[in-house]
């Protein structure tokens, strides 16, 4: 009984070694000590996480605004001025001219400017102002996979950045423990 478990023992021993050792399972530029193999997968969790990004948007506002149009207060006071400074200055006498002068223009500088204004209408109007704003948007990602799968009886967790499904290949690497 003991000759039989001991040569089942080796039996066994020897097709691990063999399998550890076969070339096909071996990939490119991977030393003689790695190869590929098939996990089962147990269980695939989904890792979400919060993305922000700054979303600028123009707000637009209606304001409201008189409105004049027609007359020309300018030019009626400009025109108000100078006859005004011409009355001042031929009723004014001696030392008293130069300040009759300046009276008279500012008298019809104020006159030419109501009478500018008579010609003109008030509205009402609005005006669309716009500005530009930033708010931030917040988005749920997915962000990843958390994977827990079988190898050879020995159950592992990695975060994966796509689901496997079912099978997940793995990539196992022997070396000697130091």
């Amino acid at each position: 009984m003991k000759k039989m478990f001991l040569s089942a023992l080796l039996l066994t021993l020897a097709a691990g070694a063999v399998h550890a050792q076969d070339g096909r399972y071996a990939a490119e530029g991977d030393d003689a000590n790695t190869h590929y193999g098939w996990a089962d997968v147990l269980r695939v969790d989904p890792i979400y996480g919060v993305a922000r990004a700054e979303v600028p948007r123009q707000e637009c506002y209606d304001e409201p605004v008189v409105r004049r149009e027609g007359g020309n207060s300018t030019a009626g006071t400009v025109l108000g001025a100078v006859i005004g400074g011409v009355l001042g200055n031929t009723v004014g006498k001696g030392d008293g001219r130069k300040a009759a002068t300046v009276a008279g223009a500012v008298a019809g500088g104020a006159v030419g400017h109501g009478v500018g204004r008579r010609g003109e209408r008030e509205y009402d109007d609005t005006v669309t102002r716009c500005r530009q704003v930033s708010s931030v948007s917040e988005q749920r990602r997915l962000m990843g996979y958390d994977v827990e799968y079988r190898y050879h009886g020995e159950v592992y967790v990695s975060r994966l950045n796509y689901d496997p499904g079912e099978r997940l290949r793995v990539r196992v690497s022997v070396a000697p423990a130091e």
